[in-house]
């Protein structure tokens, strides 16, 4: 299978494009700049040159490909606060997919995340049939299902806010963590009991992987290997490793000590992936959350 993957060299990207690889499939990545472009190129994928506003670049990789996974997002708009911009951009660049899949009966994967599914109060731990009406990412999910009755095998992969592995250096970890060094302490907000969902990025990529290949159309899938660890423990833990104490702050100081992250930390978003497993024979098989915190690779600091 020929497969176009937006984001290809990101965290992600960086391990879904080397899992296809090793199963027979032929890569092609988009690249916004020569640096994305070089990396592509290390993994062994062809190079497309574009980004995400380039929509008929969009169009013509999805029409020459067997199949899409978008894993790309405009992370530097959310964290500038822009999540409308961020999620309209998302859309089109979907929309343009859309417009070249329609009635050819392959498969799109789009990528989505657990944590919106606090916003449900479920008062349990959320499923992959728990379905939002919208909102600035649940609006992408919803138009990508969708398309499965357009002549689409559409699919999502919803992340949970942790996806940590060696190749995590600009996700929630790592910020938390860059977070606890510059204020000399890991906070977590009131008594640090919600809890988070994270996973392995191998076995997200294992997740991609498996989902384009062979999951039905319509299918949101969890990549999920913790279903949800108490964020205090998170905090402890970066806490330890750095030699900072672990402090509790109210909602209102949030932002002090957590910035971007100031509206997240203090969700309560447990889920499972019970259904993911049983669809798809996907299981994790790497380390957990804390696990990979007593490594060295998040805490090693570069020499100047």
């Amino acid at each position: 299978m020929h497969v176009f993957i937006t984001g290809a060299s990101g965290h992600l990207g960086s391990a879904v494009v080397p899992e296809l690889l090793t199963a027979g499939h032929r890569v092609t990545g988009l690249a916004r700049s020569d640096a994305s472009a070089d990396a592509i190129a290390a993994l062994g994928a062809d190079v497309r040159r574009g980004d995400l506003g380039d929509l008929d670049t969009l169009r013509e990789a999805a029409v020459e490909a067997d199949g899409v996974i978008h894993l790309a997002f405009r992370h530097d708009l959310m964290q500038q606060g822009d999540m409308a911009t961020a999620g309209a951009v998302d859309l089109a660049a979907l929309a343009a997919f859309a417009d070249a899949l329609a009635g050819t009966g392959k498969p799109l994967v789009g990528t989505s995340g657990t944590l919106m599914l606090a916003g449900a109060n479920l008062g349990r731990a959320g499923t992959e049939e728990d379905v939002l009406a919208g909102g600035h990412r649940v609006d992408s999910e919803n138009f990508v299902i969708g398309l499965s009755s357009r002549g689409v095998r559409s699919s999502v992969v919803r992340l949970p806010p942790t996806v940590h592995s060696a190749l995590d250096v600009h996700g929630f970890v790592p910020s938390l963590i860059a977070m606890a060094r510059t204020h000399g302490r890991a906070a977590y907000v009131g008594d640090g009991a919600n809890r988070w969902a994270a996973g392995h990025t191998l076995d997200a990529a294992r997740l991609y992987r498996l989902a384009i290949e062979s999951a039905p159309a319509g299918t949101r899938l969890h990549s999920v290997g913790d279903e949800g660890i108490a964020f205090r423990e998170i905090a402890e833990t970066i806490g330890r490793r750095l030699g900072v104490p672990a402090v509790s702050v109210v909602a209102d100081e949030a932002a002090d000590s957590f910035g971007f992250l100031a509206s997240f930390v203090g969700l309560d978003a447990p889920v499972t992936s019970e259904v993911t497993r049983s669809v798809m024979g996907w299981a994790p098989r790497e380390v957990g959350l804390l696990a990979d915190l007593e490594l060295e690779h998040y805490f090693a600091v570069a020499a100047p």
